[in-house]
């Protein structure tokens, strides 16, 4: 066996996937974990708030479904960069990661005016039950849509300086995966947080 033969060999599990992509999937696994364990607690204290202000009173239905909107168009860019990158398409690679990346920031800014807004009105952590379980489950949502926009953006800058070709297009995808996660458990939260009020 030669040592490209034995290398090649070590990169992938007994399930003759990548060890990175696997790590990848057990990564997601924990932390759906972590958001259902927050759902959870959303869901018990769900109604039970003393005090108001009360979602009906604050929730923007029309202004966060196109923060939605966005937050998924960004998972359509991700596929057509790790499609472009895979036929070895850098230009067009570097442009959906960043638009990728773009759309991130854009739906985190929607949390932020949301936020802002939120605690205008008087919502804060410590208001009522509504207030300490929102803020914690989206808060934490958010922090990891900034943590995957800090990736795709470095993997931009890596594609800039010819440190991302086709060759690796592995890491794209795997960036992919977390993605795509971060926005599947937004559809949940946006659905038992905004739609079923």
């Amino acid at each position: 066996m030669s040592q490209t033969d034995a290398a090649a060999m070590e990169m992938h599990s007994a399930t003759g996937q990548p060890n990175r992509k696997i790590l990848m999937w057990a990564f997601i696994g924990s932390e759906c974990m972590l958001f259902g364990s927050l759902i959870i607690v959303y869901m018990v204290y769900r109604g039970k708030s003393l005090v108001g202000p009360y979602p009906e009173e604050l929730l923007n239905i029309p202004f966060i479904t196109v923060t939605t909107f966005v937050l998924l168009m960004s998972s359509l860019m991700m596929v057509l960069a790790l499609s472009a990158v895979q036929r070895g398409d850098m230009k067009w690679g570097k442009i959906w990661l960043f638009m990728t990346a773009l759309l991130g920031l854009v739906f985190l800014g929607g949390q932020v005016y949301e936020f802002s807004h939120f605690v205008h009105e008087g919502l804060t952590l410590k208001t009522n039950l509504f207030g300490g379980s929102f803020y914690l489950l989206t808060g934490t949502h958010g922090a990891h849509v900034a943590v995957g926009v800090i990736w795709l953006l470095s993997l931009v800058f890596l594609a800039q300086r010819g440190r991302l070709t086709q060759a690796n297009a592995e890491t794209v995808e795997i960036a992919g995966l977390y993605w795509h996660f971060v926005d599947v458990v937004w559809i949940v939260l946006f659905t038992l947080i905004y739609l079923l009020v």
